[in-house]
């Protein structure tokens, strides 16, 4: 049966290195990773830590292009809270902030570029399965995980569609005619998923 292809379109199949790696293997190095940037500290730690996520990328062959674009929104995300924190408690903690930010995506984006949606969300499910006993649905945590991955690249596309439209009309630089459109259809967006769910029983 063909791989259903990752829904956020990041599933790139291949035979790298990291794409024939054990699937819980990808999972821990990514837990991993995530407890090590809590614990260590310091800016050259998280930039030896970004630079290994790089290298991690060129060896499972990510296309340049699309991760690039992918990243961009994160980029800057990171370079905004990097500098906020450098201003407000000095640059080595900024550049902290900035890699460790960008390190952690670029490590999911290996793990989900590399691993088939199915085969994502049958590994959540299983590891959430002993929640069951709290009340923890495994099937809808796994929906959940794949309707955020979904969400993902349409608000992304969603934001560069409304920037593209205030541009046309010269208003590239308020940040009411960017943030007041992109809010609406995102809140509309949502409306429609969760009738969607609800008509096919969903959530009751």
């Amino acid at each position: 049966m063909r791989p259903w292809t990752d829904p956020v379109g990041l599933y790139r199949p291949g035979t790298s290195l990291v794409h024939r790696s054990p699937v819980w293997l990808r999972f821990g190095m990514l837990t991993a990773l995530g407890v090590a940037l809590v614990v260590l500290r310091g800016p050259w730690t998280s930039l030896a830590v970004l630079a290994g996520t790089v290298v991690l990328a060129a060896v499972a062959r990510l296309p340049l292009r699309p991760t690039l674009r992918g990243l961009a929104p994160v980029a800057l995300t990171a370079v905004l809270a990097g500098a906020y924190q450098a201003w407000a408690r000095g640059w080595p903690l900024g550049v902290e902030v900035a890699a460790d930010l960008m390190a952690l995506v670029l490590a999911a984006t290996v793990v989900t570029a590399t691993t088939p949606t199915d085969v994502l969300l049958d590994l959540l499910a299983r590891a959430v399965r002993p929640l069951r006993h709290v009340g923890l649905d495994p099937e809808t945590f796994a929906l959940a995980v794949a309707l955020m991955l979904r969400a993902i690249p349409a608000l992304g596309e969603m934001f560069t569609q409304v920037g593209d439209a205030a541009r046309a009309r010269g208003l590239e630089r308020s940040a009411r005619a960017l943030l007041v459109p992109f809010a609406v259809r995102t809140v509309g967006r949502a409306r429609l998923t969760g009738e969607a769910l609800a008509a096919r029983g969903i959530g009751d």
